[in-house]
């Protein structure tokens, strides 16, 4: 599952390169709760699979764990946070909503929001930040609103953590601004059966960042 403003594009290396596994890619931009996210998920996934989530997607995935934990053999929790919004954050998002709604999504995403996505090295790769902006564009105004209103109103997931029966992969980059590592050492602290793994030099969006360490960290739990 990508996260806000995301789409399959953030799992490319992982679709190639990840061996034995059909890698199916959620859509989380058509729905307004985290909730119905996960239900949407529930209802288009095989009867068992692995699941992974990054941010946003981390956050559905452990829904999707607290309503059909018996279905998931395996989960990723990755740049993600298992905690409630704090105010200043719901606040945040309700001013963008009023600002992509007054037709400034170009100014939100490009100036707001996509300064913290990444690491400092990787704004540095033309390509790479074409890709976003272009993520950006496919899920758009809508799909974004959809996602801050989600993200508003989400359900605490740290909750879920301690009863997790299932190999869980908790990834984080060692510099992502906005879901920091030590949200993931806590929830691995947590987790019964957690494997922690940062990533260096790497923000946010590590799959496309560090795509090939990753990808990496990735295969090693599938077989775990």
């Amino acid at each position: 599952m990508p996260g806000t403003l995301c789409d399959e594009t953030l799992w490319y290396h992982q679709k190639l390169h990840l061996k034995g596994v059909k890698i199916l890619i959620a859509d989380i931009s058509k729905d307004d709760t985290v909730e119905k996210m996960a239900e949407r998920l529930l209802n288009s996934a095989p009867e068992s699979f692995a699941l992974a989530g990054l941010s946003l997607g981390g956050i559905v995935a452990m829904e999707v764990m607290r309503q059909a934990p018996e279905r998931v053999t395996r989960l990723a929790l990755i740049d993600t946070n298992p905690n409630s919004p704090k105010p200043e954050q719901v606040k945040t998002w309700e001013q963008q909503i009023k600002r992509v709604k007054n037709h400034q999504f170009q100014e939100v995403t490009e100036k707001q929001f996509f300064p913290h996505l990444i690491h400092e090295n990787s704004k540095q790769d033309p390509k790479l930040v074409q890709s976003i902006k272009e993520m950006f564009k496919t899920v758009g105004a809508e799909g974004f609103i959809n996602q801050l209103k989600a993200n508003q109103t989400r359900p605490k997931g740290k909750d879920v953590l301690p009863v997790m029966t299932c190999p869980v992969l908790v990834l984080a980059g060692k510099e992502d601004a906005l879901c920091p590592p030590e949200i993931h050492e806590e929830m691995a602290e947590i987790i019964p059966n957690a494997t922690l793994v940062f990533i260096e030099n790497c923000g946010h969006l590590s799959t496309l960042e560090q795509p090939e360490a990753v990808t990496d960290a990735m295969q090693d739990w599938l077989r775990s």
